[in-house]
């Protein structure tokens, strides 16, 4: 048999091992605000990466937080493979909510998002070490996804640039892989008024809870349906106590776009907001943010993928694009074909519930591991 075939093939046994490594990391909570526990699951990361590679990884904390990256071989890599073990699960979930299994379905915080995935990265790879096939390949696994990836951006960009293909290990949706997400910034919009008495002399105030009232209806405004633009103000405060006039106030938005001419329409129009009253001051300070991750920075990757699942009689791959992003906006940014969304097969992701089909994990480690074998290479 050739190589791919080879791991077509070899994956379907590794499924119990599979079910029982989701089980321990998804056993081991890591909260993306904890950091004691970001360690702790790092440490399980790295034995599950170990045993299956038999390699070590690089650990480069930045910001007390432990990235984990395996580069096998020597030169640059050809192919990265990307996922995150931290969650937005707080330390404690498990005690109401365990791992448990029902029929072919896995439950657990993190499950799907995206622990799920990392056993399907690993197992691909262990494919590939059998046969002596990891050379040119690199992986990068971070602990801030969930936040915005703030200290591993700059890691994820350096080992990905100039790579020949970026394979991001995100849950899938019934099966689909991400062809495309749009372009994130995030703001914070904050106003100054002026304090005074609310029943003695309101008059004397100027109040940020209205100011800020409108220009929340003008941020909201500023999305277009049409070209797929959203701007969502999400959480807000105003004041101190029920008596007082607010003097500060503050909003988050939210900005999503697939087009990039759309992110820095509403990058200038939020930058020009000005006060409606009188004496009251507005200011925007800009967020973390991701670039659009385009469908043609996929549309190469996706083919083939369509192509080895078809070859060896797996399931038909299908895409979607979506709003939500990932570490793949990052390397797409940075010019590097990226394919997203190879993950566990499961839903309702950052929600209680969140779960995995655990009958497809074989499948998906063999589309990834034969994915990671040939790109970049003639096969």
């Amino acid at each position: 048999m050739t190589v791919l075939e080879t791991v077509w093939a070899a994956l379907p046994a590794a499924a119990p091992r599979m079910r029982d490594d989701i089980a321990e990391l998804v056993g081991v909570e890591s909260p993306s605000s904890d950091l004691d526990a970001l360690a702790r699951c790092a440490d399980v990361v790295t034995a599950l990466g170990v045993r299956c590679t038999g390699q070590a990884p690089e650990r480069i904390v930045v910001g007390d937080r432990p990235h984990l990256r395996w580069h096998f071989g020597a030169g640059s890599p050809r192919v990265v493979l990307i996922g995150h073990y931290d969650t937005v699960w707080p330390r404690g979930t498990l005690a109401r909510w365990p791992f448990s299994v029902d029929g072919d379905r896995a439950t657990g915080p993190g499950v799907v998002d995206m622990k799920g995935g990392l056993v399907v990265l690993f197992h691909a790879l262990g494919a590939l070490a059998a046969l002596d096939e990891l050379d040119g390949v690199a992986v990068l696994v971070n602990a801030d996804e969930e936040i915005g990836s703030p200290t591993s951006t700059a890691l994820i960009e350096d080992t990905a640039r100039g790579a020949a293909g970026a394979l991001v290990l995100e849950g899938s949706s019934g099966g689909r892989l991400k062809v495309a997400r749009k372009g994130i910034a995030h703001y914070s919009v904050r106003v100054t008024g002026r304090a005074a008495h609310a029943g003695n002399a309101p008059h004397r105030g100027i109040n940020a809870g209205v100011e800020l009232a409108h220009q929340v209806l003008r941020i909201a405004a500023l999305g277009d349906a049409a070209r797929g633009t959203t701007v969502t103000p999400t959480d807000a405060v105003a004041g101190t106590t029920a008596n007082t006039v607010p003097a500060a106030a503050r909003v988050s938005v939210d900005v999503r776009s697939f087009d990039p001419q759309e992110l820095r329409r509403v990058d200038e129009a939020l930058r020009a907001l000005a006060p409606v009253l009188p004496g009251a001051a507005v200011e925007v300070e800009r967020g973390p943010a991701r670039p659009a991750m385009p469908e043609t920075a996929s549309a190469e990757l996706f083919a083939l993928a369509q192509r080895l699942a078809e070859r060896f009689g797996g399931r038909p791959v299908t895409g979607e694009a979506v709003g939500g992003g990932s570490d793949g906006n990052l390397t797409a940014g940075i010019g590097v074909p990226t394919l997203d969304g190879l993950g566990a097969i499961g839903g309702n992701a950052h929600a209680e519930g969140e779960w995995i089909e655990l009958s497809s994990l074989p499948e998906r480690a063999a589309l990834v591991g034969t994915l990671a074998a040939t790109i970049g290479r003639a096969r």
